[in-house]
């Protein structure tokens, strides 16, 4: 044990005892000066100690060490340089200039890098590939990717491969320059997040896919050419991974899991974490969702590959690291406590009306389903120091180095944004022009840096996306554009009885390409109505063209890929309709059958004229574009009628 030594006689600090306080009554001198109890001359503003040295005037009662100045110098405020420029390069118009449709809600929107299109995804299975154009966007290509729900998307970091993965539990490949549907993944299980994890310009594209009810992550060939999976990762995470994202500075992927847990992993060699970041998990903050008891829904790498920015649930806290350490950098809460004691104590960024801020903490309160908690993300600006994120107020731009919110998008728009990509333009002298040039009042950099900034977002419940823009002039009647027609979202509607479904042309979206054919639904009403029907539910996706005879026809329709399966939407076979149309004529679509009135779901695309079919199978269309496709097909190399190669339907639009 230590010796105690006695406080009176030790050096350094004094017991509070050796000081006279001031309350104590001074005693009055002869000379009517007034002393304290020791004898010395008191002063208001100073005290004696009791070995009577006086203390010096310019000294403190009771500091001990240095002093601190007078007066501290104020803590200079933190700045970016150029930051008016990267404001400059975001939106400017806080209200949305156009909003554009899916036939339902939307799920996921992406902005391809260099190839400059937006790619939307919705809950019934559609993608649209829309290009970016000098003014705004316009549509390119639609596929029904998928029979229900999409559940994860990710783009390749060149901005070449774009992927998807449903509920059906496949995986479709898309390649993004062509709008083109590469491949389709069979999986075994169904799929919970994707991500491609290898770097831009590579020659073998890798697909990271981790399961909806298990611990592993399985690498794909991106390109979808071979269905086994190249690599197993088993031992990574020890429950379900959440969210996966690739930093293609560091050749690293970050995957998070539902317990909490975040692992850094080359997606090559050994499959370790890198060498190029922190050594030890504990001199890192990535303990702090499992501390939160909380998991990381998304995540988000800034371009620069320095930071990056996760969404969490339950705790709904938005966090930026620092990649190479690990550690926390900023913490924002969007709780629903925080935002309620906010608002009640006029603290908030807005203040808004009790009403207002009541429907849209309802709002708020629906992000507590799981389903759309990995639809909720983050992202970057291009200059990776500002972040953007949907809130009970809006979009906010946030500058993460002085800690402040610069922009709010969508404040007073009757929707919350969930889903968020943004495109701010190319230069058009790329890497000639630096930020200092830029920053510049010269007028012809500033042409050459003249760029057409776009956010887009998704909305809570809504069949639409909606589209910031430099646009001033914007007329509340006209900025949603009628482009589809929206399926009734009411549930009321859904024991309505349906009408009858019908239509005067499809198009067949095949591995070989596309079939244009027309319909007659006056000579054959019940064959359209089911390959109409069919084809809306998504029930020819997949399906192969199973019999290919030379000048003769390509059929196809059969969900067992074989000829023996499908059956009409009435769940039994249903009759012939004949009518005046002939097999006349090469490609004429008609029903496959097993003898009189035993029409399915199979169907044929004849190639030469075939007269002995008539009054046999019931004609209900004709190829009128794509014939090429269609002896395309005819020619493919055939082993008893059979294609070696699968020829598949991606899925069937109806015009």
């Amino acid at each position: 044990m230590a010796d105690q030594t006695d406080p009176q006689s030790a050096p350094g600090k004094r017991s509070r005892s050796e000081f006279e306080t001031d309350s104590i009554a001074p005693q009055v001198a002869a000379n009517g000066q007034s002393n304290g109890p020791d004898g010395c001359p008191s002063k208001t503003t100073h005290r004696c100690v009791a070995d009577k040295v006086p203390i010096d005037e310019t000294s403190s009662d009771d500091d001990i060490g240095p002093a601190l100045p007078s007066s501290a110098p104020k803590k200079k405020r933190r700045k970016l340089p150029y930051e008016k420029l990267y404001i400059s390069a975001l939106p400017s118009s806080p209200r949305y200039s156009k909003s554009l449709m899916h036939k339902d809600q939307l799920s996921f929107v992406t902005m391809t890098p260099y190839t400059d299109f937006l790619i939307t995804s919705s809950i019934d299975g559609v993608v649209k590939f829309w290009k970016k154009i000098a003014d705004g966007i316009e549509a390119v290509k639609e596929f029904k990717a998928h029979v229900g729900e999409i559940r994860s998307v990710s783009v390749s970091q060149d901005g070449r491969n774009y992927a998807t993965a449903g509920v059906d539990k496949t995986i479709k490949v898309f390649d993004v320059i062509t709008f083109d549907l590469l491949a389709i993944i069979q999986l075994e299980f169904a799929p919970r997040s994707i991500c491609y994890v290898h770097r831009r310009g590579a020659s073998l594209p890798l697909l990271a896919v981790s399961e909806e009810a298990g611990k592993s992550i399985s690498i794909y060939d991106g390109r979808g050419e071979n269905q086994k999976p190249i690599h197993f990762l088993s031992k990574t995470h020890r429950s379900t991974v959440t969210a996966m994202a690739y930093n293609n500075e560091f050749d690293c992927v970050l995957s998070a899991d539902e317990s909490g847990m975040m692992e850094y992993w080359r997606p090559s060699g050994n499959y370790e974490q890198p060498g190029s970041v922190w050594e030890y998990k504990s001199s890192t903050d990535l303990f702090a969702f499992k501390k939160a008891k909380s998991s990381a829904t998304s995540i988000t790498i800034s371009p620069s590959g320095t930071h990056f920015a996760t969404m969490s649930f339950p705790d709904r806290r938005i966090r930026v690291f620092d990649f190479a350490s690990g550690k926390l950098y900023r913490t924002y809460d969007e709780s629903i406590a925080t935002i309620t004691d906010m608002q009640q104590a006029g603290t908030s960024l807005q203040k808004l009306e009790d009403v207002e801020f009541g429907r849209r903490l309802a709002v708020e309160r629906e992000m507590e389903n799981a389903a759309l908690q990995p639809k909720i993300n983050v992202i970057f600006d291009e200059s990776s120091n500002f972040i953007l994120y949907g809130s009970i107020l809006g979009v906010k731009v946030i500058n993460t180095l002085t800690n402040r919110v610069m922009k709010v998008f969508g404040k007073d728009e009757p929707f919350r944004s969930l889903n968020l990509a943004l495109y701010q333009g190319q230069p058009q002298k790329k890497g000639v022009v630096t930020v200092s040039m830029a920053a510049s009042n010269n007028p012809l950099l500033q042409e050459a840096e003249e760029r057409d900034p776009m956010l887009v977002t998704t909305g809570s419940g809504k069949v639409r996306f909606y589209i910031f823009s430099n646009e001033t002039e914007i007329s509340r009647s006209t900025r949603d554009v009628q482009n589809e027609k929206a399926k009734h979202l009411n549930p009321r509607h859904q024991t309505e009885t349906k009408p009858i479904e019908t239509g005067h042309a499809a198009i067949i979206h095949t591995t070989y390409g596309d079939i244009h054919i027309r319909l007659f639904p006056d000579a054959a009403p019940k064959a359209v109505e089911n390959f109409v029907t069919h084809s809306r539910s998504g029930y020819y996706n997949s399906t192969k063209f199973h019999r290919v005879i030379k000048k003769f026809m390509i059929q196809c329709g059969d969900p067992l890929g074989d000829g023996t399966g499908g059956e009409s939407i009435w769940g039994k076979e249903f009759e012939d309709e004949f009518s005046t149309l002939k097999h006349d004529k090469p490609y004429t679509v008609s029903m496959a059958n097993a003898g009189p009135n035993t029409n399915g779901s199979q169907f044929f695309i004849t190639t030469e004229k075939t007269p002995w079919l008539d009054n046999k199978h019931t004609i209900f269309g004709r190829a009128v574009q794509g014939l090429d496709v269609v002896h395309k097909i005819e020619n493919t190399r055939t082993f008893k009628e059979k294609p070696e190669e699968d020829i598949r339907i991606i899925n069937i639009d109806v015009l």
